[in-house]
């Protein structure tokens, strides 16, 4: 059986260059990639599935790739990452949990010495269903002033018998954040967490 079978791949970039207030010195660069393919495993139950899991490592790794080159940064540039996925109806839930490990670890080497766990989101949908990717810092989940998410879709996926892979990251924090908390040059960096 052919694990991997990609139909398409979307990049999208935000450049948010204000929220109502001062625009800051330099505008934040958001963006997100999708990847849609065929889901190995849909219309029947499959007990084993991590062989996917290891299959998309290398997927993780391109999505990357084409996200940084899409937003047109260099990896010490990102500040914020999150990730998801959309199962088609002919899914499971569990085949969308498959990208945990590659989708994350992925954005994590790519970046370098990013600390923190990729905050993550799934769900089963039709043709353009829309995820809200949650975002956090890349290296202090407690980190307020990053908290965030991104909205992705693509409006021709996922098919009953499709998987569609997301990430997305961001070049800073929300504009004109002011909700207190620990602040990013403050993180210690030990746990990922502070």
């Amino acid at each position: 059986m052919e694990l991997i079978n990609i139909r398409k791949i979307l990049v999208t970039v935000e450049e948010l260059r204000h929220e109502g207030g001062m625009p800051p010195p330099t505008p934040v660069l958001r963006g997100g990639v999708c990847c849609v393919m065929a889901n190995p495993y849909a219309d029947h139950y499959v007990e084993d599935i991590l062989p996917l899991m290891e299959a998309l490592k290398p997927v993780g790794l391109e999505m990357t790739r084409r996200l940084l080159a899409g937003m047109g940064v260099e990896p010490s540039a990102i500040e914020a990452y999150g990730k998801g996925a959309i199962v088609g109806e002919d899914g499971e839930l569990e085949h969308g949990a498959l990208w945990h490990v590659p989708g994350g670890y992925a954005m994590r080497e790519a970046l370098g010495n990013a600390k923190a766990i990729v905050p993550s989101s799934k769900k089963v949908g039709t043709l353009g269903t829309a995820i809200d990717i949650p975002i956090h810092h890349i290296n202090a989940a407690y980190v307020r002033s990053h908290f965030s998410a991104m909205t992705l879709n693509v409006p021709d996926a996922p098919r009953r018998d499709e998987i569609v892979f997301c990430l997305a990251m961001t070049t800073g924090e929300r504009i004109h954040a002011r909700v207190g908390g620990l602040r990013k040059e403050e993180i210690k960096g030990e746990d990922g967490q502070r």
